[in-house]
């Protein structure tokens, strides 16, 4: 597949109206750091936080599915406006087409950004696979496009701002803040 920007990639990316994103490796850069009670913490990216809420002004939807359960997880989807949150087993084909059904989007219609094995059955399937640099081979073998900026270090508000541009809304949803 190809890596990088190029016009397969913008005209994939043209489609999404549902993006997806895994949390470990992807909203975070994978590390899982252990409170003095044992429970895990994440740390998570303002930028790629504002990336997803771009998103939502340029009307595409947003969801997580993710292997781990978290709580850290919860907060920080409602935070951003995240609707669909499904947490919990390697599964991720199951939430996923329980989205396209809730949603009536055809899977083509759809981005997803993973980085491990257990993302690979979504990735085979929607419009347009992203992985992130950090990600494994396999991963990377399946993906349309890889960013250049490592999961939990920007990754997200750069294919966010990807699908904004090949959607031509970049300029109209940036507006609010270059004034």
């Amino acid at each position: 597949m190809n890596a990088g920007y190029n016009l397969d990639n913008v005209a994939r990316a043209a489609k999404v109206r549902l993006m997806i994103f895994d949390v470990d490796g992807v909203l975070t850069d994978g590390s899982l750091h252990y409170g003095a009670d044992g429970e895990a913490l994440k740390t998570f990216n303002v930028h790629d936080g504002l990336g997803i809420k771009l998103l939502h002004e340029s009307g595409v939807q947003t969801a997580i599915i993710s292997a781990r359960v978290s709580p850290q997880v919860v907060k920080r989807a409602a935070d951003l406006g995240i609707a669909f949150l499904h947490q919990g087993g390697h599964d991720k084909l199951t939430p996923f087409h329980a989205l396209l059904e809730k949603t009536g989007l055809a899977a083509e219609q759809v981005g997803f950004i993973g980085d491990d094995v257990v993302d690979l059955p979504i990735l085979r399937r929607v419009g347009f696979a992203v992985a992130v640099p950090n990600g494994r081979a396999e991963v990377h073998g399946r993906a349309h496009h890889i960013t250049e900026a490592a999961g939990g270090r920007g990754a997200v508000r750069e294919i966010c701002e990807f699908v904004l541009r090949a959607q031509g809304s970049y300029d109209r949803v940036m507006a609010q803040f270059l004034v």
